[in-house]
């Protein structure tokens, strides 16, 4: 089935249309959340809510971007509303800590990701600490393009940012990793 086929089953509401969709994104999706948010269980439940969104908003995709482009941008965003509401969290745990719980950020990505050998785990989980701490946009651009792969026109379109801004966010990323990693690898 192709692109344009999928979406007009999946506007007309065809279950198995959804399924297919699901199959071929799924993976995608999570690990592409799962490198942004470095924590299994939040990147499970914002692919879930990822696809519960696409299912809600297909009858508004313009077909402007391709179906992947716009999954993307949906996955991305609902990651970037995770990463405010944990630090709005933080932020107000700080003030009153009495009333809430103290949240551990756990840092799993290194060790779910079936791309990192067992050798690497190490050098991994510090790297993808390194990314976690980067300003948002770094590391969305960061994650998009050297980890997932993705070229910079298609983070352009996600992002929905100028390919100019994108190359700049990833120079300031790679000059802001360089810096923080500079302990790990001249020690």
């Amino acid at each position: 089935m192709n692109e344009k086929e999928l979406i007009s089953r999946l506007k007309l509401g065809e279950e198995p249309a959804f399924k297919v969709l699901v199959e071929n994104y799924q993976d995608r999706v999570y690990y592409s959340v799962l490198n942004i948010l470095h924590n299994a269980h939040e990147a499970e439940d914002t692919a879930q809510e990822t696809f519960i969104q696409v299912y809600e908003s297909i009858h508004g995709f313009k077909e402007e971007s391709s179906l992947a482009t716009w999954i993307y941008r949906i996955a991305v965003r609902k990651a970037l509303e995770k990463i405010r509401k944990q630090k709005n969290r933080q932020r107000l745990h700080s003030i009153v800590p009495w009333w809430m719980p103290s949240e551990e950020k756990n840092m799993d990505a290194a060790y779910l990701n079936p791309g990192i050998s067992k050798e690497n785990k190490e050098k991994a989980t510090i790297i993808f600490k390194a990314i976690s701490e980067l300003p948002s946009n770094q590391r969305i651009a960061f994650t998009l393009i050297r980890v997932q792969g993705m070229k910079h026109e298609e983070v352009s379109e996600i992002m929905q940012l100028s390919i100019k801004a994108i190359e700049s966010l990833l120079s300031r990323a790679k000059e802001n990793l360089k810096n923080r990693l500079q302990y790990h690898y001249n020690s």
